[in-house]
C-alpha cells in the first residue's frame, strides 16, 4: 500500500518540474527577444542621432552670401576725376579756334621749311589759314594769363585751362577784346586773324595755334579733331 501512494506523488513532482522548465524556457526566450529589440532600438536611435547631426552640420556648412558694397555710396576720387577730365580733353573735346585749313603742321623734332626765313626751323604749333579778321575763339573754358606782342609770332594771347594745359593764339589782329585775368568760355571770341607775326609775314593770313602741357609743346591735333 505504501508503494502505491508514492507513485502518484512522484508523478505530480515530475509534472511540476516540467511546468517550471517550460515557464523558465519561455521566460528566457521572452527576455532574449526583449534584449534584441532593445539593442535594435538603440542602434536606430544612434542612426537617427547621427543623421540629425549630419543634417545640422550640413546646414552650418552653407556659405553665407557676402554683402555687396554700393559703389555709388563711396566718396569720389579727385585724382581719378581729374585724370578722366584730362583724358576727355585729349580725345578732341576742344573747340576749333577757327574754321580753316592747316597749312603747316606741328613739328618740334624735325625742322620744317619757313618761307619767310628761307630756312628750316622747328614748328611748335599749327598754322590755320583763314581770311584776315576772321574770329578766333577760345578752344575751352579757361583764364587769360597773358596778352602781349611776341617778337617772332606777333600779338599773342595765352589761356590756362587747368591741369597744366595752356593754349596760345598768335599772329592775331588785336589785343583789345580780352585782358589778363579774364575768364573765358569755350567758343568765346578773343581776337581775330591778323598779320603781326614777323617770322611768318610772307605766309597767307593765318592763326598760329599752340598747345602746351606741363611746360612743353604738344601736337594740337591730339586735342582738336
Amino acid at each position: 500500500m505504501r508503494l502505491n501512494n508514492k507513485r502518484p506523488n512522484d508523478r505530480v513532482a515530475v509534472a511540476l518540474v516540467l511546468c517550471f522548465c517550460v515557464v523558465a524556457i519561455a521566460s528566457i526566450y521572452t527576455m532574449r527577444s526583449n534584449l534584441e529589440q532593445l539593442d535594435l532600438n538603440k542602434n536606430n536611435d544612434k542612426i537617427n542621432i547621427a543623421q540629425d547631426n549630419q543634417d545640422k552640420n550640413g546646414d552650418q556648412d552653407v556659405v553665407k552670401p557676402v554683402p555687396t558694397v554700393d559703389s555709388t555710396a563711396s566718396k569720389p576720387d579727385t585724382e581719378k576725376q581729374d585724370a578722366n577730365k584730362q583724358e576727355s580733353i585729349g580725345n578732341g573735346t576742344f573747340a576749333a579756334p577757327l574754321q580753316g585749313n592747316v597749312t603747316k603742321g606741328f613739328s618740334n623734332d624735325v625742322p620744317v621749311y619757313s618761307k619767310t626765313l628761307d630756312q628750316f626751323i622747328v614748328h611748335n604749333g599749327v598754322d590755320i589759314e583763314a581770311p584776315a579778321d576772321s574770329q578766333v575763339v577760345s578752344v575751352a573754358d579757361g583764364t587769360v594769363t597773358k596778352v602781349f606782342t611776341d617778337d617772332k609770332l606777333g600779338i599773342t594771347i595765352e589761356v590756362s585751362h587747368g591741369g597744366g594745359l595752356v593754349t596760345k593764339y598768335s599772329n592775331l589782329s588785336t589785343t583789345k577784346m580780352v585782358g589778363e585775368g579774364d575768364v573765358v568760355k569755350k567758343g568765346q571770341v578773343i581776337s581775330g586773324v591778323g598779320n603781326t607775326a614777323l617770322f611768318e609775314s610772307l605766309e597767307s593770313p593765318h592763326l598760329h595755334f599752340e598747345v602746351w602741357k606741363d611746360g612743353a609743346p604738344v601736337d594740337p591735333s591730339e586735342f582738336i579733331n
